[in-house]
């Protein structure tokens, strides 16, 4: 994994991280030497340039460094150029245009990656651009009075693929859920739940669904003598032993989604613990509270709201922006640095109003606290949307998602797309094999080159002791693609950590997979006939199992499986 230390100039660049601090140090030894009065960046971007007349890989450092250096440009690249020239591997330096750095590596640097990737196995791509952080990671949070609806089942894929890029990029990341288990809304569950049971009809504003009369005949089922009770002994029950099963059921639809959550925290522990009434002093010690006709308000428009919002009505009774004062402050008392909320589409009015919060309690609402809204998902059938849960009547359920189209192909695709966008999840596609199912295509990918190992050893030869591989032998331009692509995967990971966008990943593995194909066309791996295994062989199987370890660890992070046999 490469680090952030100084780069040794007695190494070769291998991968795009270490060439990215040869450069460095070659900027730092100009200046020390007195030939340049700059202040030594702290990261040089490259880049895999379109054209591959331009080199393996292009920088344009040079033009950044040049005003405060006081020399033109292309003065600032040679004088780079030439420390860069002197470095192993290193097979030409180029200045073009008005003075970006055009840097080769010769044939045997180059495949030398394929080595390292082999060596650093499930490891390759992690980085520690977020190492020292704190991450909370709040995301469905769907209230607990029915199964969780597709829009859910979005944030699920993609809030537990950001949870495990975070990880592969340092954070100290915990993931969490928030129980909306207090309000109005659990009172309505429970008199459904009541109603059901009683074989009395669901109040106009309850809940309906098939799944309402199997939690009330679960309830009846495990609670003996339970419609004895008087009426109002019968609600409370009804409305706390649903809540406890639908909580239970939403916990193993999740787990069957391959969804882990570290924390399951209770709104309502806000209350009975006294939180909300404490995050309110603490919030008037900030001197941002203020009362009028009786009410106690926080002034959030002081820091962006569009209104100022109530804590406490003028009859004592505390709101649910209270709570969800008192629950960030909860997460930043319970040291995380930083918070983000991940919330659905009817929530753009959240961002504001809960950056206030942060600002108000004396944060930095640009730093602490992150509100991400995802867009709306529909389902296709036979070229129809699908609108109609057979279980929970008007909405579509996870269970529903992953019983038509299964587990890989629903966070593949719901990962794949930004969350700015809708997206419309086509049954028929995703149950095929056409490449239009990108989901088959990558998975695909990984199966053939695990069948191109199984034939090899088949053949009584496989990768073998490192002797075995000449890197210098990959000299190919589909083997060269290829490399180049698998250098790019640890600066994939940490943009798409960076933006708090998975759908970088899911992206960067098709690419991935088109190169791998063009190589298979190009390049033969396996020896044909009878013919001998040569270094050739035995090297281009290194770079096989290169390309399967990066599309492994690639949907590893999706929460996808990849597959050995399709």
């Amino acid at each position: 994994m490469p680090g952030r230390g100084r780069f040794s100039p007695t190494l070769a660049p291998v991968t795009p991280a270490e060439l990215s601090q040869a450069i460095q140090s070659a900027i730092r030894t100009v200046v020390e030497a007195g030939e340049l009065s700059v202040a030594v960046p702290e990261t040089v971007t490259v880049e895999r340039p379109k054209n591959r007349d331009h080199g393996d890989y292009a920088t344009n450092v040079a033009l950044q460094l040049a005003k405060a250096a006081g020399k033109p440009p292309r003065q600032v690249a040679e004088l780079v150029a030439a420390r860069l020239r002197a470095l192993p591997g290193v097979a030409a330096v180029d200045v073009a245009g008005p003075g970006f750095l055009n840097v080769s590596l010769d044939a045997a640097t180059q495949g030398e990656l394929a080595r390292s990737i082999v060596a650093a196995g499930a490891a390759y791509g992690h980085n520690d651009a977020f190492a020292g952080q704190r991450i909370n990671l709040e995301f469905v949070s769907a209230n607990p009075t029915g199964p969780i609806h597709i829009g859910g089942v979005r944030w699920a894929a993609v809030g537990d693929s950001l949870g495990r890029i975070l990880r592969a990029s340092g954070a100290d990341v915990t993931t969490e859920y928030y129980i909306n288990d207090a309000g109005v809304q659990i009172s309505k569950f429970g008199g459904s739940l009541l109603a059901s049971a009683n074989k009395r009809p669901v109040p106009d504003d309850g809940y309906v669904g098939e799944y309402i009369n199997d939690i009330a005949a679960r309830i009846i089922a495990e609670n003996e003598g339970i419609l004895d009770l008087p009426e109002a002994e019968q609600a409370a029950r009804f409305r706390s032993e649903g809540l406890r099963l639908m909580v239970s059921e939403i916990q193993k639809s999740m787990e069957e989604f391959g969804v882990h959550f570290d924390t399951w925290f209770s709104e309502q522990s806000l209350h009975d613990s006294g939180a909300v009434e404490k995050a309110v002093e603490r919030l008037r010690e900030q001197g941002h509270i203020f009362t009028e006709e009786g009410a106690t308000w926080l002034r959030t428009t002081d820091f962006g709201d569009d209104k100022d919002r109530v804590l406490i009505k003028a009859d004592g009774e505390t709101t649910y922006f209270a709570a969800d004062a008192a629950y960030y402050l909860s997460k930043r008392d319970r040291g995380h640095d930083i918070n983000v909320y991940m919330l659905g589409a009817d929530h753009h009015g959240y961002v504001n109003r809960l950056k206030a919060i942060a600002a108000c309690a004396g944060d930095d609402p640009s730093r602490n606290i992150e509100v991400l809204i995802g867009q709306f998902v529909k389902m296709l059938k036979d070229g129809q949307e699908v609108r109609m849960s057979k279980r929970a009547g008007n909405i579509i359920t996870i269970d529903d998602v992953v019983e038509w189209i299964g587990v890989d192909a629903a966070r593949y695709t719901l990962s794949r797309s930004s969350t700015d966008s809708t997206i419309t999840l086509d049954i028929d596609v995703l149950t095929g094999t056409s490449n239009e199912n990108y989901v088959h295509y990558v998975q695909y990918a990984h199966s053939r080159m695990c069948s191109i190992g199984r034939n090899a050893a088949a053949l009584g030869f496989d990768r073998g002791p490192a002797e075995g591989f000449k890197p210098e032998l990959l000299t190919e331009e589909a083997e060269n693609e290829l490399l180049g692509a698998l250098g790019e995967f640890p600066r994939i990971v940490a943009k798409a950590a960076e933006l708090r966008q998975p759908h970088h990943v899911a992206r960067y593995l098709e690419e991935l997979a088109g190169s791998y194909h063009r190589f298979n066309d190009k390049c033969r791996v396996l020896p044909f006939g009878d013919d001998e295994v040569t270094d050739l062989n035995r090297s281009r199987l290194w770079l096989v199992e290169a390309t399967r370890t990066v599309i492994a660890n690639g949907l590893a992070l999706l929460g996808v499986s990849a597959p050995e046999r399709m």
